[in-house]
């Protein structure tokens, strides 16, 4: 299974926020409020609007822990579905399987509910499954 490399501890630096939830990671914001890396202190200019937008994508990635063949996917449903792309995007996401484990509190973040799931610790019409993403 492939998965994103990066330290979580920079992503949340990165972005300027707390993506996972949990609260481990506001004092690493207290502490350093700039960006990781050596050039993270300096001061930048205004994004632009695609700066932002690939940012948002981003943001929403790693929240969920999908790869980007993933999420075009996801992408490719809910521009198919009726309504606005965005939250048809944001219901699919949080109908996945390791989500809905996740919202009912029986793992602490994403990837223990992911793991939860991949374990096969829980039925769906009264059958073992083994796919976070359904």
């Amino acid at each position: 299974m492939a998965k994103a490399k990066q330290t979580k501890g920079k992503l949340v630096r990165k972005f300027g926020e707390n993506i996972f939830g949990n609260g481990k990671f506001d004092r690493l914001l207290n502490r350093k409020p700039y960006g990781p890396g050596q050039h993270g202190q300096t001061r930048r200019r205004k994004p632009s609007n695609y700066a932002v937008q690939l940012q948002e994508k981003q943001k929403i990635k790693f929240m969920y822990g999908l790869l980007e063949k993933q999420f075009r996917a996801t992408f490719k449903k809910a521009e198919k579905l009726k309504g606005e792309t965005g939250t048809n995007m944001l219901q699919l996401l949080e109908r996945r399987l390791d989500n809905v484990v996740y919202r009912l509190c029986f793992a602490p973040t994403r990837p223990a509910a992911r793991q939860l799931v991949s374990h096969k610790h829980f039925l769906v019409n009264r059958k073992s499954v083994n796919i976070p993403s359904i």
